[in-house]
């Protein structure tokens, strides 16, 4: 009996191991591959370097055709009629970006019979359904430390626009206005200041070191705390009890991924307990904040500004209340898609899909699902 046991136990494990195995690299013949990114229209042509829209594909139409695979692009993603929809039941590969993603839920997993790989040009793979990806056996991945420089960068400015109040003062000009006062009432120096980022990865990290320059009190909670040496180079201490940190911020930079944890992570609750006056800046995702709480806060004044990148859903509607909320900074989802890291993720992707087609390992920092398991930082 314990022998029978023993062999059905090992069998379970073969086709478990061959289902995974089957997922994570692809299998002899022609591939349908489909990318999903933003149309740049009279754009495109403006930029040979503008690979991460539907015009250019990343650059990579004519080398994957060339191997004998078809390659369809689209930026048409949402809704049962939609382009992606009809792509979903035979496609083979799905790419897709954090800037314009398509929204890859367990029912469309279901439909996707031919399903193998989920590519994500960039960082930031929660427009996937991960839990269902990883219970179909799938590979998820992306292209890691593509733009985390860059999203680090825009962190810094918008700190800046919000502590130096510096939106009115661009709207007057636009609007032949000159009224200083208007502006500097409050508009502060970020010298002094406490800043507090909720996640210290690669981009809470590099936005710590930016930021040692300017004389601030800096604070990070973290699930793990950082290399004692760079605690001593940025001078940031580690908070581990998040509200804790959140009552001492002047200034708060959110750099966590989107989880289930995450999700409405600033409900109003919470930002009730911040310092009158705050300043966010959300990169990380919309999702984390509750979005009403956020604009309610903004009206009262209990957030003193609000600035970021990220929406949910994405696109924004017209009337997703942020657009109208008072002393927000917020754009279109920008700060990862800069010509320098769509260089960057298009050639990963690439790399990424040529070690798909060769039955070969990704890098392992790049794995967000793999044989059934989530990265760490999903979990």
């Amino acid at each position: 009996m314990a022998m029978k046991r023993a062999g059905v136990s090992a069998i379970r494990a073969l086709c478990s191991s061959a289902n995974f195995a089957r997922h994570a690299h692809s299998t002899a013949g022609s591939k349908k591959i489909v990318g999903v990114f933003y149309k740049a229209n009279e754009y495109a042509e403006l930029n040979p370097n503008f690979l991460g829209c539907v015009e250019r594909g990343l650059g990579i139409h004519d080398w994957l055709e060339s191997q004998g695979h078809q390659y369809i692009v689209t930026d048409d993603k949402e809704g049962p009629d939609c382009e992606l929809e009809k792509h979903i039941p035979d496609l083979h590969v799905l790419i897709t970006t954090p800037f314009h993603p398509a929204y890859v839920t367990a029912e469309r997993i279901k439909k996707a019979k031919n399903l193998q790989l989920l590519l994500t040009a960039g960082i930031g793979s929660d427009h996937i359904d991960l839990k269902a990806a990883a219970d179909a056996g799938l590979t998820v991945a992306e292209v890691t430390g593509s733009n985390v420089v860059l999203v680090a960068e825009d962190e810094l400015m918008r700190i800046l626009i919000l502590v130096r109040n510096f939106l009115p003062g661009y709207h007057q000009v636009i609007s032949g206005d000159w009224n200083v006062a208007g502006i500097a009432y409050r508009a502060y120096d970020l010298e002094g200041k406490t800043v507090g980022t909720v996640g210290a990865g690669r981009i809470g990290k590099l936005l710590l070191q930016r930021l040692k320059p300017f004389n601030c009190n800096l604070l990070y909670h973290d699930r793990l705390k950082m290399d004692p040496e760079l605690e001593k180079q940025t001078g940031a201490k580690f908070e581990e009890d998040l509200d804790v940190m959140l009552q001492k911020c002047d200034i708060v930079v959110v750099n966590t991924p989107l989880t289930e944890k995450t999700r409405g992570m600033f409900d109003k609750e919470r930002i009730s307990k911040m310092k009158k006056g705050v300043l966010i800046v959300n990169n990380a995702r919309g999702a984390i904040m509750d979005t009403q709480a956020v604009a309610d806060a903004c009206s009262s004044g209990h957030i003193g500004g609000y600035s970021g990148d990220v929406w949910f859903p994405q696109p924004a509607p017209k009337d997703h209340p942020w657009r109208y909320m008072p002393n927000q900074a917020m754009t279109p989802h920008i700060s990862g898609t800069t010509i320098d890291a769509q260089l960057r993720y298009a050639a990963g992707t690439k790399d990424m899909l040529d070690r798909y087609f060769r039955g070969e390992e990704f890098p392992l920092q790049n794995y967000i699902v793999r044989e059934g398991e989530l990265a760490p930082q999903y979990r």
